[in-house]
């Protein structure tokens, strides 16, 4: 099963890990990080991903169980927060040796012509396709 099939059942108040057949390939498949922080962008939801967060050590099953008698059934949706890839922000970071959230501080700061200067002397050798 897919990780966020759990969420979906959540949202729609599917028990699905009870009265099946595969219960243990139900439980096994559960995923409590993706369903933590998929109902944790939610405002309805956030304190529910917070008690789980807490009680990390507890089984998938009774963690499912949980979020099925706690959530309301609901359609809800967000999408998966990813961080942005910026070549200019790499080639910054790797030249001066900054972590990327120092880099971000720094990239105002720099003019155009310094940041050429960096282009130049960062290339590596190869052919630019």
């Amino acid at each position: 099963m897919n990780p966020f099939d759990y969420v979906n059942a959540i949202n729609s108040g599917k028990d699905i890990m009870t009265g099946t057949e595969n219960d243990q390939l139900a439980e096994k498949g559960y995923n409590p990080y993706i369903t933590n922080r998929q109902f944790s962008y939610f405002a309805e939801t956030a304190l529910a991903a917070n008690e789980m967060n807490f009680r990390h050590h507890l089984d998938n099953k009774l963690q499912f169980s949980f979020y099925i008698n706690i959530v309301r059934p609901k359609k809800r949706y967000a999408k998966w927060a990813k961080t942005e890839h910026d070549d200019d922000l790499e080639l910054v970071a790797e030249y001066f040796g900054y972590s990327y959230e120092k880099t971000k501080q720094i990239m105002d700061i720099l003019s155009d012509e310094q940041f050429d200067e960096i282009k130049i002397k960062m290339q590596k050798g190869g052919l630019k396709k």
